[in-house]
């Protein structure tokens, strides 16, 4: 039997959410008939295809706290990441040159920070906002960053809640002082929107991600919420079907069964992040109580969910390798996350850990546990009894046994 718990990087669709992706992929999108009867059957199925979108995006908006039109439809976190953060730039660029500066968290997303990057090799600038040793951004540093010189900034991004170790940031106290400073300010919410109250018209972000496949939803479908007044200038060009900003031929299947999946999501979400919390807690409880050195990253309190995600468990296991570690618990059917990227076919330290103030050796022993819909306390059990004969292998595999 297999024990999920990586919930963060992909939570599995809801039934409902299959259901209505189903419906809709078996409908024809296309009929390419020239005669007069095919011509008639494409402007039913245009038609049918607009009016779900439609209707898709107005119940995103409404779940979000966002107006219909605020809901630019992507590919995913990914290019609604992209979109905000080269978009945003390039459009401050063009209206003011002098805008050349972007503030951003050091524990983003890489979605958000390879494009900062790419940026920079460009001729960007880039103050970065480093995390304390919970992970939390200080609305004191933004502060700092903006007095020394807020003529010159493009963009602000926060994220809402780290997808390592579950740290929530004070978002509404960032994009206040954002908006003091006129400086657009931009989150990525995607791992929040399954666990935490977000909406977008109390948040005062001017720029919001999020993604299909966190809520419960298909892959590759996603969204930017984008205020009426964001100036976006277009990754992508062709049909301009997304407010001029985003080109595609939307993917209605996939925008249904994200709508459904959110509704439903966010329906129970209190109810489910009490009941994950519980989860969680226990396994961070019985994984400290081991005796086998174990810590947790980033602050942690029994039936805390205002400071890290309900369901985070982000665990630090010295003398080991965070990939021996997950290949081990894999083998004892415990499917979860390590601290660490892959680049260039390497393992490397998690930059959200470094950023944390953590050696690189502690941050290679990092394993992340994440908690959602399907999971139970036979996952919990699963994980605990495996954890000690994992942790021994693992350390004598580094030759510290």
């Amino acid at each position: 039997m297999t024990h999920y718990l990586d919930h963060a990087a992909t939570t599995p669709m809801l039934p409902a959410a299959v259901e209505a992706l189903a419906e809709q992929a078996s409908r024809p999108g296309n009929a390419s008939s020239l005669h007069g009867s095919g011509r008639a059957a494409r402007a039913v199925v245009e038609e049918s295809r607009e009016r779900i979108a439609e209707e898709s995006r107005e119940r995103i908006a409404a779940v979000l706290g966002a107006r219909p039109s605020e809901v630019v439809f992507t590919s995913g976190g990914t290019e609604a990441d992209n979109l905000a953060v080269k978009g945003t730039y390039a459009a401050r660029r063009a209206a003011d040159p002098s805008r050349s500066r972007l503030v951003v968290s050091g524990i983003e997303h890489h979605a958000v920070l390879d494009p900062v990057e790419f940026l920079v090799e460009h001729g960007a600038e880039v103050s970065w906002l480093e995390p304390d040793r919970c992970g939390h951004i200080s609305v004191d540093d933004l502060r700092r960053a903006l007095a020394e010189n807020s003529d010159d900034a493009a963009l602000i991004s926060v994220m809402w809640a780290n997808n390592e170790v579950g740290t929530i940031q004070p978002v509404a106290e960032l994009a206040a002082l954002a908006r003091e400073h006129g400086v657009p300010f931009h989150t990525d919410a995607v791992q929040a929107v399954a666990h935490l109250p977000v909406r977008f018209d109390d948040s005062g972000a001017d720029l919001m991600t999020v993604s299909g496949h966190k809520v419960g939803g298909p892959l590759g479908v996603g969204a930017l919420l984008a205020r009426r007044d964001a100036r976006l200038v277009p990754l992508l060009h062709g049909g301009g079907q997304e407010r001029q900003v985003r080109s595609g031929t939307l993917d209605v299947p996939g925008i249904r069964s994200f709508a459904v999946a959110l509704e439903e999501t966010v329906a129970v979400r209190d109810v489910e992040a009490k009941r994950v919390m519980g989860l969680r807690d226990r396994l961070l409880e019985g994984a400290v109580g081991l005796g086998l050195g174990i810590t947790v990253s980033g602050c942690w309190s029994p039936g805390d969910g205002t400071r890290r995600l309900p369901g985070n468990a982000h665990l630090l296991v010295p003398g080991c390798e965070g990939d021996s570690l997950l290949y081990l618990l894999d083998a004892a059917g415990v499917e979860c996350s390590t601290g660490s990227a892959c680049q260039a076919g390497v393992p490397q330290p998690s930059h959200v850990l470094l950023a944390m103030g953590h050696s690189e050796a502690d941050a290679r022993g990092a394993l992340r546990l994440s908690l959602g819909h399907t999971s139970t306390e036979a996952d919990v059990d699963a994980f605990l009894a495996a954890l000690p004969g994992v942790v021994e292998r693992a350390r004598r595999a580094g030759g510290l046994l």
